[in-house]
């Protein structure tokens, strides 16, 4: 059996899914899917550099359909990073 391959809506590359942390929406805001659980979703290496690229692209609302969505890169990073650091 093939392992799923998902592509990062920052650097545009594609990796198998266990490379990616899921995102989804929850009310207005953009958060990590840490379950998994089904929905529409988006896939976004945990990285800084993808982080930073898929927000200067907006590509959060474009990717999770959702046009009001708010992702606020500083929470982001953090929860993809454990570090509010850019580097």
């Amino acid at each position: 059996m093939t392992e799923p391959v998902r592509t990062c809506i920052g650097c545009g590359a594609k990796a198998p899914q266990r490379e990616l942390v899921r995102l989804k929406v929850m009310g207005d805001r953009v958060t990590v899917d840490r379950e998994k659980r089904g929905g529409r979703g988006a896939w976004l290496h945990a990285a800084p550099p993808c982080l930073e690229r898929a927000a200067k692209r907006r590509a959060f609302a474009r990717a999770l359909r959702a046009e009001c969505v708010r992702a606020d890169a500083e929470t982001l990073r953090v929860e993809l990073t454990g570090s509010a650091r850019k580097d």
